[in-house]
């Protein structure tokens, strides 16, 4: 006879490891208070859930998946190219909004299927097929844009969906989540799909002798996995403002994190969704966190990492002496070894989180140097993500200025932030650097929005896409916040003041006039450019093919490719390039990876006919001009344009400039010119091989 335990429907209550996360969340939430700015607030909590809300959709549907022993890793890519599908139906097609959004959740339902179908039917591995549909999704949404396609200009109303609140200052997108969220609680835990999953997860063989619909529920989980990865990416788009084909990448590891850190097996058979939730909050507490205590954002991979070895590590569970149909009861003594084991490893992980982040304050605290100017009070030399006390300090309230580059590992943006450093201990004011490892619009919100909440006083950002992040700056001008571009530029009306290089004319022309001295004046090139969204690229476009077109109508561009910022990616766009092109005379690269990459391609190629000019740093290019392959690189003085910029954003916090002043005092650099809202850092420097060696950066 079954007892009354085992024949009603299953509760949630949260099992030891999951008490263990509980211990963590509260650990950071009291650390982040500690040491963060804004962190304990309403308003901050209300961000960090808008701010998960893709993640968390596909972290819910990917609970059931799991727990019937499945893996879906379709999810991230399934979101790129149901926002690509998204944006084709409505602009392509100009269907309205409300007809674009079901048949997209219709795709995406059919994606999950065919996942499901390969598994259930033909017996495919879970791993195999959605690696395979990983893949393939991708590629399906990069081949109907070209991978460079974008889709903008949806309608005020569909952005509400993603950038609006509610009264209370709800985010709009969050009663979303809680019902599709409550939807699989219901499902997993109060319906026989659930208990199925679960079952087939524990010993699939033993839920087929039992008569369950083993093949119809697991491929019934991946259709709503693809159905819910298709709501993610139509949020995605209303929250970024774009739909593009590398929307969504990486989103399927950080969802299945999710759900192993909140107790799911990975082995399936267990699991929860309400653990789930937990995983999630645990990672984006600490996302959140470290942004508002200025720490390191590469600190959340590392601790989430260890966090989630020791998760998968500890999921052990006997495989022998079950029963068919469903799991036995774990006896009283292995539950204690289990779980003492798991309460041993998990707290030394967030005991090394906490020695971790100690340790990091303390040595930031340690690297601040004092200095006394003759006569005056004594000043802190401001570095990089300091924790600063000020309350003993008799001096006006330091400044804090955010500035982001379009991506942190790009040698061209190290070099800026050399001379924002230097502007920033000459000021006297506090500098945040951070930003996405690889050029990522989403990503350029998220810490934007996090700024927002700390309360800087100025937001410095090197635009990757104008249309995606223009929509949270002017959310940070509303809050009072001052904004200022660089590099690459927003909408106008999205900042206060544009701190320009050089101007698009000067750059386009040196280009194509450098261009047509290695050509001889006639022939055919391409252009490798950083992205197709990039303001400051389609401007220097722009100018280069009207320069072209007016001068040298002998020239020819037969191919504009993206390297997204990437000096590989750059390599392998040439040497793609040169095997299309046989006629091709020379590769113009307009961001600094693509111009090593492109001198490297023809390098290995030996075509001793086609040479490179471009926009690069003068180190990472000397032995190609030398060689003959580079004719010329040409560029700006990159550590005066990162000085530049925390000078105007001084001068723009303290209301001494203005968008119509005709020039203002820029420290070292002297008078500066404005051209409207665009302050000039000068033109453009040729570096050719007589030349080239004077210079060290």
């Amino acid at each position: 006879m079954t007892s009354n335990r085992l024949e009603g429907p299953p509760r949630w209550r949260p099992d030891t490891s999951q008490l263990i996360l509980l211990v963590l969340l509260a650990f950071e939430v009291i650390s982040f208070s500690l040491i963060g700015t804004n962190f304990l607030t309403l308003g901050n909590g209300f961000e960090i859930l808008r701010l998960s809300v893709e993640i968390g959709l596909l972290a819910a549907a990917l609970t059931p998946v799991i727990i019937g022993g499945g893996i879906d890793l379709s999810v991230g890519s399934l979101m790129g190219l149901s926002a690509v599908l998204f944006g084709k139906i409505h602009r392509d097609l100009g269907l309205p909004i409300a007809v674009a959004a079901p048949l997209t959740l219709v795709i995406g339902a059919i994606a999950g299927g065919l996942n499901g179908l390969l598994i259930t039917r033909f017996r495919i591995p879970a791993l195999i097929v959605t690696l395979g549909s990983f893949s393939l999704f991708r590629g399906l949404a990069e081949g109907l844009t070209g991978g460079v396609d974008n889709f903008t200009d949806f309608t005020p109303a569909f952005l509400f969906l993603g950038q609006g609140y509610l009264p209370g200052d709800i985010p709009t997108q969050l009663p979303i989540f809680v019902l599709v969220a409550g939807g699989f609680w219901l499902l997993t835990h109060r319906s026989t799909i659930g208990r199925t999953l679960q079952a087939v997860g524990f010993s699939p063989e033993g839920a087929r002798y039992a008569g369950l619909p083993v093949d119809r529920t697991v491929a019934l989980s991946y259709v709503f996995s693809g159905t819910v990865a298709s709501l993610a990416a139509i949020l995605y788009v209303a929250h970024l403002g774009q739909a593009k084909a590398d929307a969504g990448t990486g989103y399927e590891l950080l969802a299945i994190t999710a759900v192993v850190l909140g107790g799911t097996s990975i082995f399936g058979g267990r699991g929860s969704v309400g653990g789930t939730l937990l995983g999630l909050l645990a990672i984006a507490v600490l996302q959140n966190g470290l942004r508002l205590a200025d720490l390191p954002s590469e600190l959340a991979g590392v601790l989430t990492g260890s966090l989630l070895l020791a998760a998968i590590g500890l999921d052990r569970r006997p495989r022998h002496g079950r029963k068919p149909a469903h799991p036995p009861p774990i006896l009283p003594d292995e539950t204690l070894s289990m779980r003492n084991s798991q309460v041993a490893v998990i707290c030394l992980s967030i005991l090394g989180a906490g020695l971790l982040v100690a340790g990091t304050n303390v040595y930031l605290l340690g690297s601040l140097s004092k200095t006394t100017g003759p006569g005056g009070p004594t000043k802190l030399r401001v570095l990089n993500q300091d924790k600063v006390n000020l309350e003993n300090i008799a001096e006006p309230r330091q400044l804090t200025f955010a500035m982001m580059p379009k991506s942190k590992g790009n040698a061209y943006f190290i070099a800026c932030r050399k001379g924002a450093e230097e502007a920033a201990a000459e000021l006297g004011v506090k500098l945040i650097w951070d930003g996405p490892t690889d050029p990522d619009p989403a990503k350029q919100n998220d810490i934007v929005d996090t700024w927002i909440t700390r309360g800087v006083d100025v937001i410095a950002v090197a635009v990757e896409n104008r249309a995606g992040i223009s929509s949270v700056l002017r959310k940070a001008m509303a809050k009072g916040i001052k904004v200022v571009t660089w590099d690459a530029d927003a909408d106008p009306d999205a900042r206060d003041l544009f701190v320009n290089q050089a101007t698009p004319r000067g750059i386009g022309e040196a280009l194509m006039d450098n261009a047509a001295r290695a050509m001889g004046g006639k022939g055919e090139f391409a252009i490798i450019t950083a992205s197709l969204t990039a303001a400051n690229m389609i401007a220097w476009q722009e100018e280069i093919e009207l320069r072209r077109s007016s001068k040298y109508p002998d020239i020819k561009m037969v191919a504009l490719r993206p390297c997204d910022d990437l000096q590989k990616k750059a390599f392998d766009e040439t040497t793609t390039l040169l095997a299309a092109n046989p006629d091709i005379k020379l590769i113009m690269a307009i961001c600094t990876p693509a111009v090593p990459g492109a001198a490297e391609a023809i390098k290995q190629s030996g075509r001793t006919d086609v040479k490179v000019v471009g926009l690069g740093l003068p180190n990472n290019n000397k032995r190609y001009v030398h060689e003959g392959i580079t004719e010329a690189v040409i560029l700006w003085n990159t550590a005066d344009l990162g000085y530049l910029t925390i000078q105007v954003s001084q001068a723009v916090a303290e209301g001494k400039l203005k968008a119509g002043d005709p020039n203002f005092k820029a420290g070292r650099l002297g008078v500066v010119t404005l051209e409207g809202d665009n302050v000039l850092l000068g033109q453009p420097f040729l570096f050719r091989k007589d030349n080239i060696d004077q210079f060290d950066f």
